[in-house]
């Protein structure tokens, strides 16, 4: 039997149809890493999961729906506010909190990245950050927020002086 690849054109005389065979060759199984669609969440389904949203936040839940375009349903959710180091109490460590959320339903183009949580690490802090009072992290996030604010606003300022434009700065043609 004649080694065949699907590069290669189909040999002449035989209209396509391997000889050996008598019927249509089968089309190619795609590998399970090629699937960019929301199928891939069929994998995860009742699994706990880090979801990261494009406004930053990052939910953490047990996926219990999905749909065609990505939107999840978490149940058990909790939000959970970083603060990195040093911005806490103690400089060289980060702090953390969770928000108790409940059902959480999350539209599939606000998802940055999920990614399944190792159940058996579940329980740990993440390296480097320490559990705090809800209420602490809260303030210190949105206080480092303000300042992230300020030195953007100070940066668009210096390049606008150099001739750069930043999003949404240029004139608006009606």
């Amino acid at each position: 039997m004649e080694n065949l690849s699907i590069s290669e054109p189909p040999p002449h005389g035989s209209g396509g149809i391997p000889p050996a065979l008598g019927r249509p060759p089968q089309p190619q199984q795609l590998p399970a890493q090629m699937f960019t669609t929301a199928a891939q969440l069929l994998d995860l389904t009742d699994k706990k999961l880090m979801v990261s949203l494009r406004d930053g936040r990052k939910l953490l839940g047990i996926l219990r729906s999905w749909d065609q375009f990505a939107n999840l349903v978490l149940q058990s959710t909790k939000e959970r506010i970083f603060v990195p180091p040093g911005s806490g109490p103690n400089p060289s460590r980060g702090l953390y909190a969770d928000i108790e959320r409940g059902v959480f339903l999350v539209r599939g183009e606000n998802v940055l990245l999920l990614g399944e949580i190792d159940l058996d690490k579940d329980d740990d802090s993440p390296p480097g950050y320490d559990l705090a009072e809800v209420e602490l992290v809260q303030s210190l996030a949105k206080q480092r927020k303000l300042e992230d604010k300020v030195k953007e606003k100070s940066r668009v300022r210096k390049l606008s002086t150099l001739g750069f434009e930043g999003e949404n700065l240029g004139e608006v043609l009606l």
